[in-house]
């Protein structure tokens, strides 16, 4: 069983950064998909930035790309979100997911539906 856990939200301004956290444990050997997703009120859940743990691979949103930037410790089980110039529309929570995708990673990955694994989400709120 795969745990994972967020953290490193907050409330900033606009043009502000933070970077979120989240801290797996379990067997995480066949999860080489790791994501991270928001949703804000009243709108679906979207994928914001995917790593594939083979190959480090990394994949954006158009609306987070250049923004954004995922990355991972393996040392530490711990896979990050650098989040720069943050924009009011940026407000949501965040989830952590992890799940297993062999074919096709650049579109499968942007798909809540491959993963198995989630955190419970933490608040991002940006201000104007």
């Amino acid at each position: 069983q795969v745990q994972l856990v967020e953290s490193g939200g907050g409330a900033v301004q606009a043009g502000e950064s933070l970077r979120l956290s989240c801290a797996a444990s379990g067997y995480t050997g066949r999860s080489n998909a790791m994501a991270w997703f928001r949703q804000a009120p009243g709108k679906e859940r979207e994928a914001v930035a995917t790593i594939d743990t083979y190959t480090d691979n990394t994949y954006y949103s158009d609306s987070v790309k250049g923004r954004f930037t995922i990355s991972r410790d393996d040392a530490k089980d711990t896979v990050y979100l650098q989040m720069n110039s943050l924009r009011p529309e940026d407000t949501a929570v965040y989830y952590c997911a992890a799940g297993t995708v062999l074919v096709a990673f650049p579109r499968r990955s942007m798909n809540s539906s491959e993963y198995t694994y989630w955190g419970q989400g933490t608040q991002v709120t940006v201000s104007s």
